[in-house]
């Protein structure tokens, strides 16, 4: 094997909960009044004040008042901590039960979809972390079970299974994604999100670039409804959701 190919089988990622990636002990004991729940705890707190480019190890060592070698008995890497703060916020989901008698899948999974908006939407840190691991902890893999156990109750068959979660749930991806984004943008610049809006709004309005597109826009604006930006967004995502349980239930009877 080439050094290059050496290289980067080395370096190549795999998961903190694969066997041997559990934690890794460098001596003196374990430091005392710390464990991983409590560093992960923090991690997501950091994660959330502070942001994805600010989170070190440094600085969540500065945060539990102990060294950076201390937080290393529990994990080896940083990337170790970002896969497990990551795992964390999905077990804030509260998953249905796709055997209970008498729940329509309908509602069940408008409801893990709210629900993974809300996740995307309250820790905008999370989305950019999505591909980058394997989505493996114990948190990702009940969520994706529920998902689809659900979807199969659609009637969709077996070889659509995969496409009609990619559609409900990449479109959520985007939605939380992007109302993550815009949550932290208006943080930054001390504005509520009704602030940032009509502060965007106004300036867009006013450039001889975007103003014609943005008038044209107006009526359709408008036609939507709500006087706020949360209004605004619940009625785009809960229609647009409608339209893809439609969507599934329209290919079930195409058959």
């Amino acid at each position: 094997m080439s050094t290059s190919g050496r290289r980067a089988t080395k370096s190549a990622r795999t998961s903190v909960w694969l066997e041997g990636r559990a934690r890794r002990g460098r001596g003196g004991g374990q430091p005392s009044g710390l464990d991983r729940e409590r560093i992960t705890e923090v991690t997501v707190r950091l994660l959330d004040a502070e942001g994805l480019d600010s989170f070190s190890m440094r600085r969540l060592a500065a945060e539990l008042n102990v060294t950076a070698m201390s937080v290393y008995w529990y994990v080896d890497t940083k990337d170790d901590l970002l896969e497990l703060a990551l795992d964390a916020v999905f077990g804030e989901l509260e998953l249905p039960d796709p055997e209970a008698a008498g729940q329509d899948w309908r509602d069940q999974l408008r409801d893990l979809a709210t629900q993974y908006r809300r996740v995307l939407a309250r820790h905008s840190w999370v989305s950019p972390l999505m591909g980058r691991f394997l989505g493996i902890g114990p948190n990702n893999l009940a969520f994706s079970r529920v998902v689809q156990q659900v979807v199969r109750r659609t009637g969709i068959p077996a070889h659509r299974i995969t496409s009609a979660i990619a559609a409900v749930f990449q479109f959520v991806y985007g939605y939380g994604t992007l109302e993550g984004h815009f949550n932290t943008r208006s943080a930054a610049l001390g504005m509520t999100r009704d602030e940032y809006f009509r502060h965007a709004m106004a300036v867009a309005t006013e450039a001889p670039t975007t103003a014609e597109v943005l008038q044209e826009s107006r009526a359709i604006m408008e036609a939507r409804g709500g006087d706020t930006v949360t209004e605004m967004m619940e009625r785009d995502f809960a229609y647009a959701l409608d339209l893809l349980v439609a969507g599934i239930e329209a290919m079930v009877e195409r058959g």
